[in-house]
This record gives C-alpha cells, structure tokens and sequence, in this order.
C-alpha cells in the first residue's frame, strides 16, 4: 500500500514526459522550413527559435479580429504566406524565369516565415461579454492590442528583432520584410516614405513578392467558410 503513491507519481511523470514529447506539425514545419536555408548555421536557427518562444511568437493570433484570430494563429498565418510565396515565385519564373537570381528560394523563405514577428507578444488574450447570434449575452475569449514593447512601427520591428537576434539578412530580405504592407503600411504626410517603398519594389521583385503572398494567404487561404 505504500508503494501505491509512488507508483501513481511515476505513471503521471511519464504521461507528462510523453506529452513533452508530442510534436507540433506546424511547428515542425516552421523549423524545417529555417533549417533548410543555406546561410542559417543549426546555431542560428535554435537561437532563433528560442528568441521566438521567448516573445511568444508561436502563441499569438495573425490578428486580434479577423484572419487566423485564435492561439497559434500567427504561426499558421507564416507558412500560409511562405507556401503562397513559393507558389508564386513558381509561377513568375514560368513567365520570367530571367528573375530567379532575384527570387532566391532561400530569401523567400525568409521573408515570408518571418515577415510578422513584429507581432510577437502584441496580443492579450481578455474576456469579454458579447452578444451572441440569438441576441444573448454570453462570456466570450477575445484580443487586446498592446504596443508598449518597442513601438517603432510594423514592418521595421520585424527587421530590427531579427537583427537583434543575430540573423544575417541581405538588403532585399530586409526591404520585403520593412514593406511586406505594400501601401498600407505608408503615412502620405512622408513624401520618403512613399519614394521609399516605391524604390524597395523597383530594387527587388522580392518586396512585391512578399506583399501579395501575404495579401493573398490572409484574404483567400485564411477567409472564414461560408456555410450554402
């Protein structure tokens, strides 16, 4: 009978370990996707990794309203947007293949993959009472937006976070993901602004890459079913 206890602790440390050891497809993915470019050391990548969990990166929503808004959201929402990016890239090459030493696969891969980190730890997940579809109300999970941890703008945050986190990021890499919002992301007062962004695009195809696999994987690939 005095065994009993141990017994039961040692079952529920192995139920714990095993669960440990369960894998995230997503996750994975995200991984293997980082580990496949040339550039990245095994270093750079788990480094990398650890600094994502850390800002909680792989926990957050793609937003707080609309597409992917839930839990790991904002991890689907990057390999949404690096599986659109490739396809695209596939395509342009059908018709232009004279752009493939400007549409390396591996600066896809990065520009997509990490084009949101900015995001990290942005969301706080609250409680809120709303109305539900027959007009009752009801306790429901929702999003704030908190901006406090370096607000320096959206795309730009991307940049220097990966900077920080000792990535190696070539010029066309850095400008798709500065302006991976296209126009959305521009303040018309800022005439530099504008001739910026406007240079980014004619500089490298890669910026305007980036901007339409994510419009794309956001509007399309992330629209909420509609039930007939």
């Amino acid at each position: 009978m005095q065994q009993a206890p141990l017994y039961f602790a040692e079952k529920t440390k192995r139920y714990h370990m095993k669960k440990q050891k369960e894998k995230n497809p997503d996750l994975e993915t995200f991984k293997a996707l980082l580990q496949s470019v040339e550039k990245f050391t095994e270093e750079d990548v788990n480094y990398l990794m650890e600094d994502l969990e850390h800002w909680g990166f792989f926990r957050m929503p793609a937003s707080c309203k609309k597409h992917n808004c839930y839990e790991g959201g904002l991890l689907k929402h990057s390999l949404n947007v690096c599986q659109m990016a490739q396809m695209l890239r596939e395509q342009a090459l059908s018709i232009r293949p004279d752009l493939a030493p400007l549409l390396p696969m591996d600066s896809v891969i990065i520009a997509s993959l990490l084009h949101d980190v900015c995001k990290s730890g942005i969301y706080q997940k609250v409680t809120r009472r709303l109305k539900n579809e027959i007009g009752l109300w009801e306790s429901s999970s929702a999003y704030n937006i908190d901006y406090s941890y370096l607000p320096v703008g959206h795309g730009e945050k991307s940049v220097i976070m990966l900077l920080r986190s000792g990535l190696d990021l070539s010029d066309d890499e850095i400008m798709a993901i500065r302006w991976h919002m296209g126009g959305w992301d521009l303040p018309y007062q800022s005439q530099e602004m504008i001739a910026s962004q406007k240079k980014a695009c004619e500089i490298t195809p890669l910026v305007t890459l980036i901007h339409t696999a994510d419009a794309m994987a956001a509007n399309l690939m992330e629209r909420p079913y509609t039930i007939l």
